[in-house]
């Protein structure tokens, strides 16, 4: 019975395979969803875990830090990596390098799965949060499975026993209810599947006037609408494909105007416009690379306001930030449209001067000095002056990558602080 079940000869045991089988689905998804409900209801309180056991740990482990205690540092990780919702632990110095990384699995065989929770590690010195480094706290989904497989057993046993017992009243109902009266429509329907003539109508022979022969008169005013409907089904396809090829079109349209603006915003500076350090060195190294190809000249510029922290702290970071749009814009007025201007520090720009040599950079560098020097800024009834220094550098044939031509900028760039400041250093 099992084997016409799986290969059915008749319309009747068909529909008892789709029903069973519909069922089956059916379960299977209810039955995956309490798992999986189940399985992230108990990552979800493993995460609790993992948080109030940091809380507790977060403490001692920022004193060792603080301390340089290596070894009760050892201990402590030691002891984490030992309990039963721990499967590893890293800790990292501010400087983004390991300090300590343990795991209680082996390296060659993790878990299928692993989450994690990160804590920053601060230490307090005379009222100030000093960053000392992270914490994170790995956990896995066998530390879940540990948990709710017992429960998953239990309902996956008792779904199959309901299964079981279901599948032989269904295969009972079926073959005692449907088999016969549905054997001689079946050879129809068959032969009308099979041919795919709509012209072709059903013809049961002996029937009453029952549901069957309700069902046959169905059958055959829906073979004849199919002729009529196909056509408006046709038109109406191809409507909604012109209608779906306008929307494609309208949308890869916002699309090209989305990606433009989030170009805009991956390379820009969010506060003064210019170019951010990453883009502005990938685009000066271009332009490095040009200027050696070419053997044409340029310059490399590096600008650091002077006593900046002084204005943040004297008024405000709103106030520096006025400054900083200031500094800026007042650049702009001395440079070309070809000229690459980037931010790459707090206070800290750079510029990139194509066909310029270190002589007219220099002109260039003392204008921007004296233009800043003589600013006086009027910000929320506070009058501000500022000062910038400056230090320039030209390509050399060994320069091949911008980081030279940052790091002998940058000398220079110190030089000018330590004559005293708002001065320009070749």
């Amino acid at each position: 019975m099992f084997a016409r079940f799986i290969r059915p000869s008749n319309l009747s045991k068909k529909m008892m395979r789709v029903i069973f089988t519909i069922y089956l689905s059916v379960t299977c998804f209810i039955t995956s969803m309490q798992f999986l409900a189940e399985y992230f209801k108990t990552q979800d309180s493993i995460l609790t875990e993992l948080k109030q056991l940091e809380e507790t740990v977060h403490k001692p482990i920022s004193t060792s830090l603080w301390q340089y205690n290596h070894n009760q540092l050892d201990a402590l990780i030691a002891g984490l990596v030992k309990m039963p919702i721990i499967e590893g632990v890293d800790i990292i110095d501010k400087n983004a390098k390991s300090i300590i990384s343990k795991r209680a699995y082996a390296l060659t065989s993790p878990p299928l799965s692993i989450f994690a929770i990160t804590s920053d590690l601060n230490w307090t010195l005379n009222e100030q949060e000093i960053m000392l480094g992270t914490v994170i706290l790995y956990s896995s989904s066998e530390v879940i499975l540990d948990r709710v497989l017992f429960g998953f057993s239990l309902i996956a046993i008792t779904e199959i026993i309901k299964l079981s017992i279901l599948f032989w009243l269904f295969i009972w109902a079926f073959d005692r209810y449907l088999a016969s009266p549905l054997k001689q429509l079946m050879s129809q329907v068959n032969e009308v599947q099979l041919s795919q003539n709509i012209n072709k109508r059903i013809n049961l022979s002996n029937i009453e006037n029952n549901e069957l022969s309700q069902l046959q008169e169905h059958i055959n005013n829906m073979l004849s609408a199919i002729e009529k409907d196909r056509e408006l089904l046709l038109e109406d396809e191809q409507a909604k494909r012109n209608w779906l090829e306008d929307a494609v079109v309208k949308r890869t349209e916002d699309l090209q105007i989305l990606n433009e603006k989030l170009k805009v915003l991956a390379t820009r500076d969010s506060l003064t416009g210019t170019l951010n350090r990453g883009s502005f060195f990938e685009a000066a190294q271009h332009l490095l690379d040009l200027s050696h190809r070419q053997k044409s000249p340029a310059s490399f510029l590096l600008l650091d306001l002077d006593h900046f922290k002084i204005v943040n702290d004297t008024y405000g970071h709103y106030v520096g930030d006025k400054v900083l749009i200031h500094f800026t814009t007042t650049l702009q007025k001395f440079l070309r449209k070809s000229d690459l201007i980037g931010r790459v520090g707090g206070e800290e720009f750079a510029i990139f001067l194509s066909d310029t040599g270190i002589d007219d950079a220099f002109l260039i560098a003392d204008k921007i000095r004296k233009e800043i020097g003589s600013s006086i800024l009027d910000i929320e009834g506070k009058t501000i002056t500022y000062t910038v220094s400056l230090g320039i550098v030209s390509p050399e044939s060994k320069d091949h990558l911008i980081q030279d031509l940052f790091k002998r900028a940058d000398l220079k760039l110190y030089g000018a602080k330590d004559k005293g400041r708002d001065r320009v250093e070749k």
